[in-house]
């Protein structure tokens, strides 16, 4: 009932730039902290960026000063602006939220913590 999906992936030399966006849909009262995570061929999921509601960022050491987290509250939206591309930021990026929602039928608030799909991001060298 809660609904995260990505865009913005795509194929870039290294060197470039991408920016990835993710809406977070439903009957949403509040969303707490908003993220991205990346996933390669064959490896564990990492964080690579989150935000919480207070716009306080934390950043996995291998894009801190190349990439950067923003959110549009008003939209619930979360973006990552990724800059200085490396073939080594070759992955599957995940979007994920965690916050309150009204579940169907109900005006009661109950928490979510919910993925994207996943978006192909792809550096070639």
């Amino acid at each position: 009932q809660v609904q995260l999906v990505e865009s913005g992936g795509g194929l870039v030399q290294a060197g470039g730039s991408l920016r990835l966006s993710c809406v977070v849909s439903g009957r949403i009262f509040s969303i707490n902290r908003m993220g991205w995570y990346r996933q390669a061929p064959g490896k564990q999921r990492d964080l690579v960026a989150m935000i919480t509601s207070s716009d306080i960022t934390n950043y996995n050491d291998s894009v801190k000063g190349r990439f950067t987290i923003s959110r549009d509250n008003a939209k619930n939206t979360v973006y990552l602006e990724m800059n200085s591309l490396k073939p080594e930021d070759t992955a599957v990026y995940y979007c994920n939220a965690d916050g309150l929602y009204a579940p169907a039928g109900s005006y009661s608030r109950a928490p979510f913590a919910s993925w994207g799909q996943g978006t192909q991001v792809t550096v070639s060298s």
